[in-house]
């Protein structure tokens, strides 16, 4: 009995590569990408950071590693008012913050729980005050707080920084707290509470990410502002970090070592508050936008 041929060794079949599953090249170009814009991200920080620990005479060379010194922050800290320019934008930064969350949140449940009249005046009033750069409206909040005698004081600053603030972040908590439904309103009526009970007690601690975004633009906005900052604050006693730092530049050059050193001090607030507001950053911001 004759045995059959055995059958011709079959051609594997190609591998297939998954529907949005990238190719080797393709992952390359995407890693090499994100490293290049990571270090471009992180140079000018870094460069800070290594200058401000150099004498004052290699600040503008390269030698980064050549006789490291803390004497710039030594200086800084002893010989100039830096704790005192602190101190001031701490307290204004703080005061915008508090007055900015409160301020936001309210406006923001209000135009989006109720009907009042001049409601949509209100919001397009509140959309239309973003579109004017700071230039031209300094002389005009020059003006007013001169005529309020809030010149060289700390709240004038915070009244000015609201207006900046205030704006952007209701219109963001007004769209937050329209994915929030109005069932929960509704069960705090039936429970007998107020209509600001209902939002203390019901609302406002769903709208944890809306606020923590709303606390981290106000802070912000508050801590790294120049423009007011400089026209509306003079004497070095009355100066925030943003007005200070612009003692250590002059027409016949500038303080690299002391100005440096005073940014990566005036960098750790910000860092801290938003390493605080990180995990409600993204929720608040996308919830904000669903129905803005």
């Amino acid at each position: 009995m004759t045995t059959a041929p055995a059958p011709a060794a079959r051609h594997s079949a190609p591998k297939v590569r998954l529907r949005g599953e990238r190719s080797p090249l393709a992952s390359a170009a995407l890693h090499l990408t994100l490293i290049v814009a990571s270090v471009i991200a992180v140079f000018p920080v870094l460069w800070v950071l290594l200058t401000s620990l150099k004498p004052a005479a290699y600040a503008t060379t390269t030698d980064f590693f050549r006789e490291t010194t803390f004497e710039n922050y030594t200086n800084l800290l002893q010989n100039t008012k830096f704790l005192t320019w602190f101190g001031n934008s701490l307290l204004i930064a703080g005061l915008t913050t508090l007055a900015g969350v409160i301020v936001s949140a309210s406006t923001g449940y209000a135009v989006s729980r109720f009907r009042f009249p001049g409601k949509r005046g209100l919001m397009w009033t509140l959309l239309i005050t973003q579109m004017f750069p700071v230039a031209v409206l300094i002389v005009p909040i020059y003006n007013i707080m001169a005529t309020m005698g809030l010149l060289n004081q700390p709240a004038g600053l915070v009244i000015t920084y609201l207006t900046i603030s205030v704006p952007f972040c209701a219109w963001m908590m007004k769209g937050f707290f329209d994915t929030i439904p109005r069932e929960i309103d509704e069960s705090g009526q039936v429970d007998g509470l107020t209509p600001f009970g209902t939002f203390w007690r019901l609302v406002l601690p769903l709208a944890k990410p809306g606020l923590a975004v709303t606390a981290f633009y106000s802070f912000i906005t508050a801590w790294g502002e120049v423009a007011y900052a400089s026209a509306f604050m003079v004497g070095e006693d009355n100066l925030t970090l943003a007005g200070g730092l612009q003692l250590f530049v002059n027409r016949y050059g500038a303080q690299w070592g002391p100005m440096t050193a005073a940014s990566v001090l005036i960098a750790i607030p910000a860092a801290l508050v938003f390493l605080f507001a990180q995990k409600h950053l993204v929720t608040g911001m996308s919830a904000g936008a669903v129905k803005g």
